[in-house]
């Protein structure tokens, strides 16, 4: 039985083309709605971090998440509908990154809509508000790498709670 071998510029074209598209990923979508009325997503006495970086980090948290926890092919639409930090702004301390005292009295709380798509069809929806009261017994941000670390680690369980045969 002899063995077809693909040389030659079409055999690299081909292997450099697979490379590139890599494996399939699952596709997560999110969208704030009115995130200016959010309880508290940023930083409301002129320092730290402004809103644009809460949302573009809690995106990140999702597609992160959603492309570890969901199967590949699978799309997840997220409209975040309110959110509230761990801790509260200090006002009055005026460092370059604003200081947030979290204390067990402050947990994060997270508010959203969600669609699970598999095939085009809706396998999974629902409107979510995701807060642990025991949030400082169960995390440790000293390991930690990135921001909003109690809002991730809050989504974490969400995904696993959510989609347990999925991962």
């Amino acid at each position: 039985m002899g063995r077809r071998r693909i040389g030659g510029r079409g055999g690299l074209a081909l292997a450099a083309a697979l490379l590139a598209t890599g494996p399939a990923r699952a596709d997560v979508q999110v969208r704030y709605t009115a995130p200016e009325r959010f309880t508290d997503a940023e930083n409301r006495f002129g320092s730290g971090q402004p809103l644009r970086v809460t949302l573009a980090e809690l995106t990140r948290i999702f597609q992160d998440l959603g492309n570890a926890k969901l199967r590949p092919g699978e799309r997840l639409d997220v409209t975040v509908l309110d959110i509230d930090l761990a801790g509260f702004d200090r006002p009055g301390l005026s460092t370059p990154t604003g200081v947030r005292v979290v204390t067990d009295a402050t947990p994060p709380r997270i508010r959203f809509a969600y669609a699970l798509r598999r095939d085009g069809r809706i396998v999974a929806q629902g409107e979510e508000t995701v807060t642990d009261i025991n949030f400082l017994l169960t995390s440790n941000p000293r390991f930690s790498t990135g921001g909003l670390y109690y809002e991730r680690q809050l989504l974490r369980d969400w995904f696993a709670r959510r989609f347990p045969e999925n991962g």
